[in-house]
């Protein structure tokens, strides 16, 4: 049994330490946590489990790594704290952990990361012997190994296109959505997510590791934007009144262009309200899903939906990133230290998970 932490019992934590208990190759042995309401607290609560785990829930960050676990899920928040995330991550690596996480959107592509956030993660590696993978949904397997995959069904292919079509109204996390998406503010309020080049930022190592997998050179990597406001003020269930004339809906690309054409594209629609952008494409259910389309011969589509703790999409869709991450740590547990990336890193059948339940 591999010894695991789970660091943060968020939106990703609790699905974090879920994941961790069902896995028949991993051993639950610590839950870090920054509130100190949680502090003492049993990890099968915060996960959401019906049953205790017998695993109390700590703030002592020292202590749980000086015990040198060998896999840590790093499920705490980079959005808005990617140094402190950076400098937690490497203390993880160093202790000799293999670390995985959704939270560095740039190590995605590990390869083209930025030199002040790559350079300290190979010099943790090299000090302490850990290893790293980076991903998650959107960016992630969505526009990762998912189309990748699709695309080798097809004779021709001429456009690649990844699609996250999702009501925001469903996320838990009123900051992001409000004011580094913009949903509820006037459109001259220049949210940070939608700021020129940080799409690209995000997303544009994935429109890389797709070229590299495809065996093509990109020209350049494009953005385009479009934004529409509420017609009519709206309220959410989980946060609060969206005023009419504010930003109700959301549409951008991150185009990568092959030959001057866009062929390899990530496309994100996302609405307050389904009233909003009614012209745009919509999910088939309306309230979310991932879908992949491969323009050629054949022209192909994949649709993927994924619900979790009450049929919530979000929570769905955090819960296949953790999936992503926590199958990976056994086989970057047997490879050697490193900095890894979704090309890397297989995706594998759930062995030994089949009909097994944690709850």
């Amino acid at each position: 049994m591999i010894p695991t932490v789970v660091w943060g019992t968020g939106n990703v934590g609790r699905a974090a330490i879920r994941a961790v208990e069902a896995h028949p190759a991993l051993e639950l042995t610590a839950v870090l946590v920054h509130d100190p309401a949680k502090v003492g607290r049993d990890a099968g609560e915060l996960g959401g489990l019906a049953r205790p785990l017998g695993v109390a829930a700590t703030d002592d960050i020292a202590a749980v790594l000086a015990a040198r676990p060998r896999a840590v899920v790093y499920a705490a928040s980079g959005d808005i704290r990617p140094d402190d995330a950076l400098t937690d991550i490497g203390r993880a690596i160093r202790a000799g952990s293999v670390v995985v996480t959704p939270s560095l959107y740039p190590l995605y592509d590990q390869r083209n990361a930025p030199p002040e956030l790559r350079d300290p993660v190979l010099a943790a590696v090299a000090e302490g012997g850990g290893s790293l993978f980076v991903s998650g949904v959107d960016p992630g397997w969505g526009n990762d190994v998912l189309p990748l995959l699709v695309s080798g069904l097809g004779t021709e292919v001429d456009v690649i296109r990844c699609q996250e079509i999702f009501d925001y109204s469903t996320y838990e996390q009123e900051d992001s959505v409000r004011h580094l998406i913009g949903m509820g503010h006037p459109l001259d309020y220049q949210p940070l997510m939608l700021a020129e080049s940080v799409p690209t930022m995000v997303w544009g190592g994935q429109i890389r590791l797709m070229a590299r997998a495809l065996g093509v050179e990109l020209d350049e990597i494009r953005e385009t934007l479009d934004r529409r406001a509420l017609e009519s003020t709206v309220r959410t269930r989980t946060m609060g009144e969206f005023a009419a004339g504010t930003q109700g809906a959301v549409r951008f690309e991150v185009q990568g262009v092959v030959g001057g054409e866009p062929r390899i594209v990530i496309e994100h629609i996302t609405r307050i309200h389904p009233s909003c952008a009614p012209d745009w494409p919509s999910p088939p259910d309306g309230v979310g899903a991932h879908r992949v389309v491969i323009e050629g011969r054949p022209r192909i589509e994949v649709t993927v939906e994924a619900s979790d703790e009450g049929e919530n999409r979000s929570a769905g869709g955090n819960a296949t990133a953790v999936g992503r991450l926590v199958s990976a740590i056994d086989w970057l547990v047997d490879a050697k230290p490193g900095l890894y990336d979704a090309l890397d890193v297989p995706l594998r059948p759930a062995v030994g998970r089949l009909g097994r339940r944690t709850t």
